[in-house]
């Protein structure tokens, strides 16, 4: 017998499911108090590379997915992470990466100076190697400076490395920099019978390494992150394979263009043998641009120390930039307290204040090297 629909009450009404749509989500989620932390050591199409167990006798890789709800939060090489799942590491098993731990630093750039995206590079990072070479590609102050504006917006240390010596004097380069009390190593081949370091060059065949830079640079890593940073071409992954014995893939510069040829496709952590516990150098592709739009401009005069005591003349609410009329550091300059390199340095620091982006992009594209 029929009832009547008036007694009907919410228990005699049947959902259909939404074939589209997928069932309630709640807000809770696990806090996973079980889950093991690994150190990114490199990201590949959405699968992260991990190191369990670091220094450990179960030292072991895991490689694992990124969990859904992390799906818009950067996980880069040098992130450690909370893990779940199989975090075995045997063949062809695949863990769960459902968190990313909180970060001492985390270097980063944006597309070019009107980029409101921020793009991760590289996490918890003690140093940043900017590597340039003295010429075969030409070296970019413009990019030097962006790179130490992002190292010291981030509190990491910059050492600045320059290889190809042997092929052009770099003095005139350094006069730039050596006033500013970071490390300078200056890398070039060595002669043969030479004392130097065996590794695979940017042509692809074997090279030599001036023992005294290598052995430099290797001074300056023992316990520490240290992340390497350079165009392509310019001898990144040929430093890493000297002071690592890895292979990393390496690319010579284009004879006819003088560009770079990009080889290395992802950054990847590699551990320094015979070294302290965490002690990882970190190998990234050769880039294009360097922006700095995710930087304040108060905090882009602390990349210029030698430049930064002049502004204590400047008038209130001073720009610092080419349309101030009467900005202290014109007289500061003028007056020999940045030395030689200090108009060299003012010119630098204003291009980055008042910063064009149309400027970045044709320096881009003369260097023709990639992202």
């Amino acid at each position: 017998m029929a009832r009547d629909a008036s007694s009907w009450d919410e228990s005699d009404v049947r959902v259909r499911p939404n074939k589209k749509g997928t069932r309630p989500r709640t807000k809770d989620r696990p806090s996973h108090d079980d889950a093991v932390i690994g150190r990114i050591i490199t990201v590949d199409r959405g699968r992260y590379t991990a190191i369990v167990g670091e220094s450990s006798d179960n030292e072991r890789i895991v490689i694992a997915a990124r969990a859904r709800e992390l799906r818009r939060s950067p996980v880069v090489p040098g992130d450690f992470v909370a893990l779940v799942g199989d975090v075995s590491g045997a063949p062809d098993t695949l863990a769960r990466l459902v968190r990313v731990e909180e970060r001492k630093t985390l270097l980063r750039r944006s597309a070019d100076d009107t980029d409101p995206i921020e793009r991760a590079v590289v996490a918890n990072a003690d140093q940043l190697v900017v590597v340039v070479a003295a010429a075969n590609p030409e070296p970019r102050t413009g990019f030097i400076d962006r790179a130490l504006v992002a190292a010291y917006d981030a509190g990491i240390e910059p050492l600045l490395l320059v290889t190809k010596a042997d092929v052009k004097d770099p003095t005139e380069l350094l006069a730039n920099y050596v006033s500013l009390g970071f490390p300078i190593i200056i890398s070039r081949t060595a002669d043969a019978g030479a004392s130097g370091i065996d590794a695979r060059s940017d042509d692809g065949l074997s090279a030599r390494l001036d023992g005294d830079a290598v052995g430099q640079l290797r001074d300056y890593l023992d316990g520490k992150v240290t992340v390497l940073l350079g165009h392509s071409g310019v001898g990144k992954s040929t430093m890493v394979n000297a002071l690592t014995g890895a292979e990393r893939a390496t690319g010579g510069v284009n004879a006819v263009t003088g560009r770079g040829r990009h080889t290395s496709s992802s950054a990847l952590a590699l551990k320094l043998s015979d070294a302290p516990g965490g002690s990882w150098i970190i190998d990234t592709p050769g880039i294009r641009s360097f922006g700095l739009a995710h930087v304040n401009p108060d905090r882009i005069l602390h990349a210029f120390p030698d430049l930064e005591p002049g502004t204590e003349m400047c008038e209130r609410g001073c720009k610092h930039d080419a349309s101030a009329v009467r900005c202290g550091l014109d007289s500061w300059v003028a007056d020999g307290h940045a030395g030689e390199a200090g108009p060299a340095r003012l010119a630098s620091l204003r291009r980055l204040l008042g910063a064009d982006p149309r400027m970045e992009a044709q320096e881009a594209k003369e260097l023709g090297t990639v992202n």
